[in-house]
């Protein structure tokens, strides 16, 4: 399938060669070092409320966690592997009762959506995935429990809480004045893993766990995996992928370190509003050059499979789907059909084949449909900026709205777990804070 961007639209989220039983650093396999955590094969781990979690259940994500990671996690890390793995299933488990006591059911086909766009990046079937699981001993129910939670969760945090967020004009034009200072310093292409401070008493304690994940980076394992498996922020689920930032543009913070590092660096824990964050610096650039045109576009593209009629009609569908808001939202485009949100790129890159239908339109307009290698392609202009580069209003808006919301769903998981009853069974588990 052709890409939108020349360097490629979206990193594959799991890959054939990792599903296979791997080794660490020492030489052992997966199972091998699952079973020197001292994590029973069978017992109750934890209760939550009337929910039960097995140490099953807890080597299963242990594994999960391992094949994310190539096998590269070293032995020593397992305790906090183990740590991670029980409170992630812990947290699961509390977000689905919520959830439900809500009347908020996610589908099985919703589940299977998100499996096949999965099973697709890397070129498999859902059942080819399977097998793949099934070879490092995972069943792909674990998966299923992760994707529940993880579609569920958003959704009821937007629609009991989306109301009480208010972004001023004022929060917007300081944060547009501090670019504006900045627009002809460097930009950033960013990652972040975000660990939320529960307890202030115990910041030590986190900020120590978030230099054990720095440990590990030191040690092969790639940024986007330690964030997708360890990070409390929505951008988990793109390996923490903040795209390109201006100078200005994060919290002062945060804005100051990632100044300081060279590319391909990362960042010590950071204290920031109640977390501990840790920022890589994937890319630098110039900023853009005045008058040359940025565009933010929605894009989406349908394999050829799903035929031309269809396609032409669901790709229609871009400009009313709200692709515009933003990663932080849930867009269904309809089956067999995947979109991204590509914010303030330039047209050299964009790949060739597709700038001279882009080049021309302006904000609110669409592309027509394109075919090339097996697919179609569109795209649909949220914004141009022909001056300085910078974001619109609008798109600055929504990162400051999608930043307080996740905050208030935090704070809404904190509030249920002190809430609920968390019991910890098994021997050699940790506490859930702990």
């Amino acid at each position: 399938m052709a890409c939108l961007i020349a360097a490629g639209l979206v990193p594959a989220l799991f890959s054939p060669a990792a599903a296979q039983v791997q080794t660490n650093s020492e030489g052992l396999t997966s199972d091998e070092v699952i079973e020197r955590s001292g994590v029973p094969p069978s017992a109750v781990a934890a209760v939550v409320n009337d929910a039960v979690v097995t140490t099953y259940d807890v080597r299963q994500r242990m594994k999960l966690m391992l094949i994310s990671a190539g096998g590269r996690i070293p032995a020593e890390a397992m305790p906090q592997l183990q740590a991670q793995a029980l409170r992630d299933l812990i947290e699961e488990r509390l977000k689905i009762q919520e959830t439900r006591e809500w009347d908020l059911e996610i589908s099985e086909e919703e589940i299977q959506d998100d499996l096949t766009m999965m099973a697709a990046q890397s070129n498999l079937t859902v059942d080819q995935m399977e097998e793949e699981f099934n070879k490092a001993g995972i069943s792909l129910t674990t998966l299923k429990e992760q994707i529940r939670s993880q579609i569920a969760w958003p959704q009821l945090v937007q629609g009991r809480y989306r109301d009480r967020v208010r972004v001023s004009d004022d929060e917007v034009e300081t944060t547009l004045e501090r670019m504006r200072e900045d627009v002809s310093k460097e930009q950033f292409l960013v990652s972040e893993i975000c660990i939320p401070v529960d307890n202030p008493s115990q910041a030590q304690q986190y900020y120590q766990g978030a230099l054990q994940l720095i440990e590990q980076m030191r040690r092969g394992v790639p940024f986007a995996v330690v964030a997708q498996q360890f990070s409390a922020c929505t951008t988990a689920a793109v390996g923490g992928d903040l795209g390109w930032v201006r100078a200005g543009e994060l919290d002062q913070e945060l804005d100051a370190a990632i100044r300081e590092l060279p590319p391909g660096s990362v960042t010590n824990p950071i204290p920031s509003d109640g977390a501990f964050i840790i920022l890589a610096v994937r890319d630098k650039r110039a900023a853009a050059v005045a008058g040359e045109p940025t565009f933010t576009l929605a894009y989406a593209s349908a394999d050829e499979s799903l035929g031309n009629a269809s396609a032409h009609a669901a790709l229609d569908n871009i400009e009313t789907a709200e692709v515009c808001m933003g990663r932080g939202l849930r867009i269904d485009m309809g089956e067999g059909v995947g979109f991204s949100l590509l914010e303030n790129i330039t047209l050299d890159q964009i790949d060739e084949r597709f700038r001279p239908f882009i080049e021309d339109l302006q904000r609110g307009e669409q592309s027509p449909v394109i075919e090339a290698e097996g697919a179609y392609h569109s795209v649909y202009v949220c914004d141009k900026d022909e001056g300085l580069g910078l974001p619109s209003r609008g798109a600055i808006e929504n990162r400051i709205y999608s930043r307080q919301l996740e905050r208030i769903g935090q704070q809404y998981l904190r509030d249920l777990e002190r809430e609920s009853m968390v019991d910890i069974r098994a021997e050699n588990l940790p506490q859930p804070n702990g």
